[in-house]
């Protein structure tokens, strides 16, 4: 079984389905070994006041213990609609981009909504997705709101500000951050959307694949696919909101340079390796970067820091000459 794709479809009844002319929703929701907390975006998923036609759920886990899981948590949350679920154990697959490709291959749904595994959804999150969508005929993609997204410390502030400059900065952050300020009011426009929380309309990303030459975690996929919607209109929906607790599960162990380094350096020489502006931004980077690793060095007395700048480097750039 272990190099298997095992398919289970099931249809189970709930209550709150959309209402006649409500936009279907596909959910995607990739997996590795993280049984406990898939349950619990599941639960808040089934218990949305609004919910979707269907869920997929691609299981990169060595086992399908979450199959019977899944099975359990559609018995247990009944109401009077349906919800379609598609499990896929996909043990063989390199990692998140392809998971969510194969996702998209098995989508029906009107609106296609990404979502990370570690996830707590309030109850309308999904009504309030779709209600902005429907305001805002022009967007293409909407995304919503962590509420518990940790605010940076002031160094952390500072040296983004300073360092993440032109193509790098994300203008999603402040919203994030400043979430308590924007809840209730209009959807904000960005760049990029995240990829945790992120939902688009199908017919305008049909076309489209993540980079299946990210693999494993895939730091910087998320951007990377927005930027094949560049000069669409992206949003980010204030009153959807969610909490991320990101389990330590899959997840890299070293200084958290390597991680930034690695999706920043994929991201420019795929998308941004054009133009003095961008390149000068790169290169300012960069020396940010190397000012990090130097404190952090410093204080902890070990080459670690800059061991783990220089693998980033290096695997951000292996990524883009294998792409």
């Amino acid at each position: 079984m272990a190099n298997e794709t095992v398919h289970l479809e099931q249809d189970r009844p709930y209550a709150h389905f959309p209402r006649r002319g409500m936009k279907s929703v596909s959910v995607m929701i990739p997996t590795k070994n993280r049984m406990r907390d898939l349950e619990r975006t599941v639960e808040t998923l089934l218990q949305q006041t609004v919910l979707p036609s269907e869920l997929i759920i691609i299981d990169q886990s060595s086992s399908d213990e979450a199959r019977t899981s899944m099975l359990a948590v559609f018995a247990r949350l009944t109401g009077g609609g349906s919800v379609h679920l598609r499990y896929h154990h996909a043990p063989n697959l390199l990692g998140l981009t392809e998971a969510r490709n194969l996702a998209m291959r098995l989508a029906s749904g009107e609106i296609w909504l990404f979502l990370d595994d570690d996830v707590v959804l309030e109850s309308n999150f999904l009504a309030e997705v779709l209600a902005a969508y429907d305001s805002h005929p022009d967007a293409v993609g909407i995304s919503g709101i962590i509420t518990n997204y940790p605010k940076p410390y002031l160094g952390e502030w500072i040296w983004t500000a300073t360092f993440m400059r032109h193509p790098f900065h994300d203008d999603r952050q402040s919203v994030y951050r400043n979430w308590a300020r924007h809840a209730g009011g209009r959807p904000v426009r960005v760049t990029r959307l995240g990829g945790g929380l992120m939902s688009f309309r199908a017919d305008s990303i049909r076309t489209l694949k993540f980079d299946e030459s990210l693999q494993g975690v895939a730091d910087g996929e998320d951007v990377d696919f927005c930027q094949q919607l560049a000069g669409h209109t992206l949003l980010i929906a204030p009153a959807a909101r969610l909490r991320h607790y990101q389990s330590p599960s899959g997840r890299l162990a070293d200084h958290w340079v390597r991680r930034s380094s690695r999706a920043m350096v994929f991201l420019y020489r795929k998308n941004w390796r054009h133009g003095i502006r961008n390149r000068l931004a790169y290169a300012w980077l960069l020396f940010g970067y190397s000012l990090v690793a130097s404190w952090a060095g410093i204080r902890r007395r070990s080459l670690g820091p800059w061991r783990a700048l220089l693998t980033g480097i290096r695997e951000g750039k292996a990524v883009t000459k294998s792409a």
